[in-house]
């Protein structure tokens, strides 16, 4: 022995884990939330990358369900303590609160506008003007058909040649649509694109006149055990309640005409003067030959029961939207 003291090392502080989809774009949401967390708690975060049904199929969502294909593994892995945490983006969450979990934060949320990707950085209307010149209609890739409806309503009032194509894939892909000459555009997430560093490739945002989003679009969730209590609270420091409480009004509208994520369905949640919730929605038919759009106000206190507040004008739109007819239009409805 040397005499000198002997000084013990602190323990390094476990990792938390992270479950992400393997996608570039889960995967960047899931980075810009695990670098809150370590600010936060002072824990590195691993990120788990798990692959959900909604990644490996090829059928469009509208066919296999939509609702819940991008979540049900992630969840999974949090029930069977795989994983500690994990994030989603918020339109793929089923509305349906599942037992043993519990949604940790809602951060503030992104741009909601959808965007467009054409190749020469044309708007909307200027596509469809230099293809009727061409003497054809422009074709628009979309898996959304919430976004065809809307795209094909905004065409048919105003007599413009428009034809909507599905697609599938990742945003290099449906990007790569456009690029390859296969498409004149496609529409996409602003909000993604500019988590990806991509928004410079946006030729248009979309205004949500034309094109109201989906219920949680641009939103996170973050989705914990309700065991792990401590993590919970941690976690908690990240919610937005503005954000969270608009999309609690979307989603309520979403599961009262007991829709799916894959179904023509489109809401806006937005904050006016002294603390008044504005909800708009719409249901339509894909090809945008009936588009139901109705709106509904109200007063919100942000208080403990500010989301039950929000989502009773969710379901009180809803009604008056399947008093309008809303469930014919949307075909077989979600259970």
């Amino acid at each position: 022995m040397n005499g000198q003291p002997i000084t013990e090392q602190a323990p390094a502080a476990t990792a938390l884990r992270l479950g992400t989809r393997r996608s570039a774009l889960a995967m960047a949401q899931s980075g810009m939330v695990a670098r809150e967390v370590t600010r936060l708690t002072g824990r590195p975060v691993e990120l788990v990358e798990i692959t959900t049904y909604g990644d490996t199929s090829r059928e469009a969502l509208a066919q296999i369900g939509g609702t819940g294909v991008f979540v049900s593994a992630l969840r999974d892995a949090l029930l069977e303590g795989r994983i500690d945490f994990a994030v989603h983006s918020l339109k793929d969450l089923p509305t349906a609160a599942p037992e043993g979990l519990v949604l940790a934060a809602v951060p503030e949320r992104e741009d909601v506008r959808d965007a467009l990707v054409v190749r020469e950085g044309l708007t909307l209307d200027e596509l469809v003007e230099k293809l009727a010149g061409a003497g054809r209609p422009a074709r628009i890739g979309t898996g959304s058909p919430r976004r065809m409806a809307q795209l094909n309503a905004w065409a048919a009032a105003r007599g413009a040649a428009l034809e909507t194509v599905a697609i599938r894939g990742n945003v290099d892909t449906r990007i790569g649509f456009v690029t390859s000459g296969e498409l004149d555009a496609v529409v996409l997430a602003t909000a993604g694109l500019n988590r990806l560093g991509r928004s410079a490739e946006i030729s248009q945002h979309l205004d949500t006149e034309l094109m109201i989003p989906a219920p949680g679009q641009g939103a996170l969730a973050i989705e914990c055990t309700t065991a792990n209590t401590e993590l919970t609270a941690a976690l908690g420091a990240l919610d937005h309640a503005p954000t969270r409480v608009a999309v609690a009004a979307e989603r309520a509208l979403l599961a009262t005409l007991e829709a799916g994520c894959s179904a023509p369905v489109a809401a806006l949640a937005t904050w006016g003067h002294s603390y008044e919730l504005q909800l708009e929605g719409v249901v339509g038919t894909p090809d945008g030959a009936t588009l139901l759009k109705m709106s509904a106000n109200g007063p919100i206190v942000l208080d403990e029961t500010a989301e039950q507040q929000a989502a009773a004008l969710g379901r009180a739109l809803a009604a008056r939207l399947l008093d309008a007819g809303a469930a014919a239009l949307m075909g077989e409805r979600a259970r």
